[in-house]
């Protein structure tokens, strides 16, 4: 500091020292960025790169770059709007209108112009905006809720003919046991159950007196229930229950009723019902019957 010019020197070097890191900050930022660069194209040719931003796919539920087709599903006499791809198959359709209804693809019936298959797409089918899909089915808990009372009806009807006189006794049905036994009635095995005849139950009498015949029809789950007059093709799910008691005097036959609607007023009677097929009729009907 002897002279002015030799401060000024010394002031002016330390300016340039304390301002020396400054390209080192800035080549530091550099380099950062270079090795940020090189991640980012490392990550971009392998799998996935850590500054893109993750794509979620919906499949063809998304719809994205997809013509549509708006429907209206029909079910249990609920209506749904839905949306979907036309080139989505009859399958995944099935699919859609379980999220809907929760009926399991497997138990619907899907109809639109006939039953639509599972493998053809909806344009294939010609399906066209705004149509109506009928759909048939019934869910686990439905077909649980209607077989369950079928055998609480039945253990009620037994408490309640329990009560009462034995129907053999009463007026309605005594003015047909009193015709007696019909002469061609097929013959009754005490002591034993047997399956059911490979031919018509016959030579039984109805309400009415008139001979009557039963036939029971497997494979399409109907009763025939035949007279003279004509033939009742009765589905077997819609028969409440069926209500049997011994013949007095004549316990190797009974009296039988099927109730098809819901009082007793719609029970259809039968007289003089072998023995030894009581029980594989009742079971039949019933839905409890195995055939091998």
């Amino acid at each position: 500091m002897a002279t002015k010019d030799g401060s000024e020197e010394v002031i002016m070097e330390t300016e340039a020292k304390v301002k020396e890191p400054e390209p080192l900050c800035e080549n530091f930022g550099k380099e950062d960025a270079k090795l940020s660069e090189t991640v980012y194209q490392t990550d971009s040719a392998g799998e996935s790169s850590s500054t893109q931003e993750p794509t979620v796919s919906n499949g063809d539920d998304s719809g994205e770059g997809m013509e549509m087709v708006d429907l209206k599903i029909i079910w249990n006499k609920n209506k749904y709007d839905l949306k979907i791809p036309l080139d989505g198959t009859g399958a995944k359709l099935k699919e859609r209108i379980h999220s809907l209804t929760g009926l399991p693809p497997a138990m619907q019936k899907v109809m639109y112009k006939g039953l639509l298959p599972e493998d053809k797409t909806l344009r294939e089918i010609k399906v066209t905006n705004g149509a109506k899909i009928m759909v048939v089915g019934s869910t686990i808990n439905d077909v649980l809720a209607v077989n369950t009372p079928k055998e609480v009806i039945q253990q009620e009807v037994k408490a309640e003919e329990n009560k009462k006189e034995p129907l053999c006794r009463q007026k309605q049905h005594r003015k047909v046991l009193d015709k007696g036994k019909p002469e061609d009635i097929m013959p009754s095995v005490k002591g034993t159950k047997e399956r059911l005849p490979t031919v018509p139950l016959a030579g039984m009498y109805n309400k009415s007196g008139g001979k009557v015949r039963l036939t029971f029809k497997l494979e399409q789950d109907q009763l025939w229930i035949g007279t003279k007059e004509r033939t009742e093709k009765i589905p077997m799910g819609s028969i409440k229950h069926v209500v049997t008691e011994p013949i007095e005097g004549h316990e190797d036959y009974h009296m039988m009723a099927f109730q098809l609607g819901p009082t007793e007023a719609s029970q259809y009677w039968i007289y003089w019902v072998p023995i030894q097929f009581v029980d594989a009729i009742k079971d039949t009907v019933l839905g409890k019957w195995q055939y091998f």
